[in-house]
Parts: C-alpha cells; sequence; structure tokens
C-alpha cells in the first residue's frame, strides 16, 4: 500500500516545502492538496454539512504548492487532489501541468473534480449545470496538448485550432488524470472516456465504485486496470489492509492544516502506520 497525506496547503499551515520534506523523510509516498480559487460568502453548504471550515478561505495554488514540494524532494508523488478543470483556462492548466511534471522529474499525479461550489464555479464563467460537460471538453484538449506534436480539439467547450505546445510531461503519455466525485453514470462515462482512474471519497464509496468501474472500463476497451487512489482513508493498518485486499494499492489520510507543531504528531502517527503496513 502506497501510503500519503492529504493537506489543505494555506497561508497559515505548515510550510508546504517542510512539510513535503517531512513526509517523505518519513516513507510517506505522496502529497495531495486540494484547490479552491476564492470562497464566495454566499457559497452552497459544504457537502459534509456544518460550518465551512476555514482553510477552504485560504488554499494556496495547488501547482505553486507542489512546485515548492518539489524543489524540496526527490521521490514524492505530488498529485492535486482536486484541481477544478471547470474553473481553469485549458491551454494554461496543459502547460502548467507540463510544467510541474518537467520538473519533479515525472512526479505529478493530476487529480480533477467537477466542483461542488455553484457560485465558484459561476465566477468563473461556467453554468454550474455545464462544468461536467466543461470538465470532459478541458481534458480531452489537454490530453492532445500533452501528446501531440500539433495538438487540437473540437469540443464545444473548449475548442482549439492547430497548436504546438512544449514541454512535454515526462510521464508517457501523460501524467495519470484520477476522477474525483461519485461514481453515478455521468461520471462513470467520463472517467472510462478522458481519465485514467478515480479518486473515491473513503471505503464504502471504493467498495461499492470498484466493480461498476471496472465493468465499464473492460467494456469501453481501455487496456489493463484504472488506477485507484482512496482519498479521505483511515490512519488505521486494519482498514488500509482491507483497503488491499479490494485491490487498492494508494491511499491518502489528511493531515491538519495547522502549524507544525500542531500537525506533526499526526504526521508521525501516520508514518507509523506506514510502517506497518511494509
Amino acid at each position: 500500500m502506497r501510503l500519503g497525506i492529504s493537506v489543505f496547503a494555506t497561508d497559515r499551515s505548515w510550510p508546504v516545502d517542510d512539510l513535503a520534506r517531512a513526509a517523505e523523510e518519513r516513507g510517506l509516498a505522496s502529497l495531495m492538496v486540494p484547490e479552491h480559487t476564492h470562497m464566495p460568502v454566499d457559497h452552497t453548504p459544504h457537502p459534509a454539512g456544518g460550518e465551512l471550515p476555514e482553510e477552504y478561505l485560504r488554499t494556496l495554488d495547488p501547482f505553486l504548492a507542489l512546485g515548492a514540494a518539489a524543489a524540496a524532494t526527490s521521490d514524492l508523488e505530488l498529485i492535486t487532489g482536486v484541481a477544478l478543470v471547470a474553473q481553469r483556462d485549458p491551454i494554461v492548466t496543459a502547460k502548467e501541468v507540463a510544467t510541474l511534471d518537467h520538473l519533479s522529474g515525472g512526479r505529478l499525479t493530476f487529480g480533477v473534480g467537477y466542483g461542488w461550489n455553484v457560485p465558484e464555479v459561476e465566477h468563473h464563467g461556467v453554468a454550474f449545470a455545464e462544468r461536467r460537460a466543461v470538465t470532459r471538453d478541458r481534458l480531452a484538449l489537454m490530453r492532445s496538448v500533452w501528446t501531440e506534436e500539433i495538438a487540437s480539439s473540437e469540443g464545444r467547450h473548449a475548442p482549439l485550432a492547430p497548436s504546438r505546445a512544449w514541454p512535454k510531461p515526462v510521464q508517457r503519455p501523460h501524467p495519470k488524470v484520477l476522477l474525483g466525485a461519485a461514481l453515478g453514470p455521468r461520471t462513470l462515462d467520463d472517467l472510462v472516456a478522458v481519465c485514467d482512474g478515480w479518486l473515491p471519497l473513503g471505503a464504502r464509496a471504493t467498495a461499492e465504485g470498484l466493480p461498476r468501474l471496472r465493468e465499464a472500463w473492460k467494456d469501453a476497451g481501455r487496456e489493463g486496470e484504472p488506477q485507484v487512489h482512496v482519498s479521505g482513508a483511515r490512519a488505521d493498518a486494519d482498514y488500509l489492509r482491507r483497503l488491499a485486499g479490494a485491490g487498492v494499492d494508494r491511499a491518502s489520510v489528511w493531515i491538519p492544516s495547522r502549524g507544525r507543531a500542531e500537525a506533526l504528531p499526526s504526521l508521525d502517527a501516520l508514518a507509523a502506520v506506514a510502517e506497518e503496513l511494509a
């Protein structure tokens, strides 16, 4: 089991370069950071309920944060968890993904999502009801930019006339694209069409969705197996062994978005679990 951490990297949390270094020194495999461009005062209620945690208001740009982490480490996998593609210019994002993969020596995994916050999405000029179609078209454009000498796209939400763009990612054909969303029919269609795997939230969603994902993957003629990285896992060795028994080999556990002194005990506890699993 490749075990890593998820954290809201903010202007008040443990500096992400030092955190990444500490995680790698403790034998943890990955660092995952989420994205929110801004937080409208009249925002959609948080999906988990309750008051919105302050870190949602203070989130660092994921690519800059992971760039700092890349510079401080040598082997740590760097994961956007998740980048909100419907809120991003796809040509610029394709460049950011390729650049970070290039500078990190091929350590980026591109976790993406649709977004749950209606006004946040719509402030970027995208109708909330269209965010899935926008995400799918923009991912198709990015794959063309990463893999083709002359890239182009005819998607309604992401057209691109024949164009050249370098650098290409170090990873071939490109970094893994993992979709973080509940596995309904539309998500499943997008996942097998333009992604390389799934970022489920927790063990129950994983257990319920994996058989359907594998069947859809096979039916779509995709080769191999989809990568599955469980986000929001528990720091419990038996729980993680059950995930591994279901065919999951990657998981991330949230640590507090706090300063080093407050977050270090959680990191050390997780490192002990990773050692137990080794």
